[in-house]
């Protein structure tokens, strides 16, 4: 299955590791799926996990930053988004537009399913056949 993975998921699994979205890591990491991702992906992966005050609370290291990269850079596939996923009135077609950036990961990845916690992008499910699941829903499927 190719999925695209939420940010929000990635910190998670990185701070609870045991839970639910620390499978989601153990299960890219055994090749159970592919993770299709951006350039804008990492780059917000490795901005929120690199705060000060956010590594300091959940003892967050550069180490394990460097690892989850490495980690979606060998069992995923970097996509070039061709078209937006701008569609509404507003110019956006998620109600938060920073999450866009997913939905164009994965149009441009054909990816199968969407793994997040984020309101803003499950109220879209599915999206141009493209499932948007919850951790737990994920991990069912694979």
């Amino acid at each position: 299955m190719r999925a695209v993975i939420d940010t929000g998921v990635l910190v998670s699994a990185l701070i609870r590791r045991q839970g639910t979205t620390g499978e989601i890591l153990r299960a890219l990491r055994d090749g159970r799926f592919t993770v299709v991702f951006t350039t804008a992906i990492v780059v917000e992966i490795i901005d929120v996990l690199g705060r000060d005050p956010f590594r300091t609370k959940y003892h967050i290291q550069s180490e394990d930053i460097t690892t989850l990269v490495n980690l979606i850079r060998l069992r995923g596939e970097l996509v070039d988004p061709l078209r937006s996923a701008a569609v509404s009135p507003s110019g956006t077609m998620c109600r938060d537009p920073k999450d866009d950036k997913f939905l164009e990961a994965a149009l441009a990845g054909k990816a199968e399913a969407i793994i997040s916690g984020d309101a803003d992008l499950l109220v879209l499910n599915p999206f141009e056949e493209i499932s948007i699941l919850r951790p737990a829903e994920f991990l069912a499927r694979i």
